[in-house]
């Protein structure tokens, strides 16, 4: 098959939606190397270069018009070049998909990470709300097949948008192979030196936003402040929610106790770097109120890392049997989490031995081959 994807974010995100892109697209390449795969990029990166494989395509777009409405060429323009490619499948990684793209006769198939802007309206503009309703909606009726990444995304699609059950296939998300990697400890001792990182610390991955829920992990630190003689370590950007965490950092004196890693060192977020940081770290805290799926649970898990996360959303279904779950809305809760981890060794060793085992169901080999066989739907149903 000639296989296309909206590469946009494969090529210029370097978040979650950009790595669930990269991730997948070096699965199918690798495992699936008699399919040809055309990365559909509306402008040239400088961050990520094209992937190294000799199956996989970067198209930009073609002509000086296209290349100035770069963003008309993604969402319309694009099905011309997919004709001439002789394109069988289109797959949009992240919510959208051509528009007009069912007439063309290109089957399709789109990734719907999570429905939190229908969920939290309130923490989005209302111009963004209406935009993204507009274009998951849009892809979600007119997509042959729907791709979730979690059960929970799946009851959303279907509650919040009347979708058909049948349509939509759960295709749980890897991570990158790396943070299954050992890394020796030359390396990770150079990174702890290079950071400033303190010889154990708690962790925090993610976005600086109110659903991830920062400022509840920075009053469980206050809450342990006396017990726990551990700072934690914060990897993340945001905006006005992150001044709202400051704020109380500082009103309580924990600045020497919460660590914004950007701020000690620029940080690049090369993948093996960020992998030894999670491997230096005592557990990774990730008590979020919703998520699509909570890939930084994923690599904690792979990097054998204890992880504390929420009893609700899709996160227990990230985190199976080998996580420790809180009460998000509760900081005494998520303080007595980190207690028992720091002091009961015996239960460190037990939740990464089992977190190294539940993680192996999301191996990228496993999380491809989910990918291939909706794939294979469309192509022994005809569509293709």
């Amino acid at each position: 098959m000639n296989i296309a994807f909206d590469a946009k974010r494969a090529f210029h995100n370097t978040t979650g939606l950009g790595n669930y892109s990269r991730t997948l697209i070096k699965g199918l390449a690798t495992y699936y190397p008699e399919h040809q795969y055309f990365l559909m990029n509306p402008k040239p990166s400088k961050i990520f270069p094209k992937p190294a494989f000799k199956n996989v395509h970067e198209v930009l777009p073609p002509t000086f018009l296209t290349k100035t409405f770069s963003s008309a060429w993604r969402s319309n323009w694009v099905k011309k070049d997919l004709k001439k490619l002789n394109i069988d499948l289109y797959h949009g990684l992240s919510h959208e998909i051509p528009v007009g793209i069912e007439k063309s006769g290109i089957a399709s198939v789109v990734t719907i990470h999570d429905l939190i802007f229908e969920r939290y309206p309130e923490q989005f503009s209302k111009i963004d709300v209406q935009i993204y309703r507009r274009k998951f909606r849009y892809a979600c009726k007119h997509a042959n097949r729907i791709i979730a990444i979690s059960q929970q995304t799946k009851n959303d699609i279907i509650q919040l948008y009347g979708t058909d059950p049948t349509k939509i296939d759960i295709c749980y998300q890897s991570c990158d192979p790396a943070f299954g990697e050992a890394l020796d400890i030359s390396f990770k001792e150079m990174v702890r030196k290079k950071f400033k990182l303190p010889q154990q610390f708690f962790l925090y991955v993610g976005s600086i936003i109110e659903r991830k829920n920062l400022l509840n992990i920075s009053k469980a630190v206050h809450l342990m402040k006396d017990q726990i003689p551990v700072p934690l370590v914060v990897i993340g950007e945001g905006g006005s929610y992150k001044t709202i965490v400051k704020n109380y950092i500082k009103e309580n004196n924990l600045e020497g106790r919460i660590l914004f890693l950007s701020e000690q060192q620029p940080f690049d977020k090369d993948i093996k770097t960020l992998a030894a940081i999670y491997q230096l770290s005592l557990a990774m805290i990730y008590p979020s109120f919703f998520e699509g799926f909570g890939i930084p649970v994923l690599e904690a898990l792979w990097s054998r890392v204890p992880v504390i996360t929420s009893s609700v959303s899709c996160l227990p279904e990230t985190g199976g049997d080998a996580a420790l779950y809180v009460d998000p809305a509760s900081s005494e809760a998520i303080a007595q989490a980190m207690l028992q981890v720091y002091t009961n060794e015996e239960l460190r060793r037990e939740m990464i031995k089992k977190g190294w085992r539940y993680a192996q169901n999301f191996s990228l080999e496993n999380c491809t081959r989910n990918v291939m066989e909706v794939y294979k739907k469309l192509k022994n149903g005809n569509t293709i």
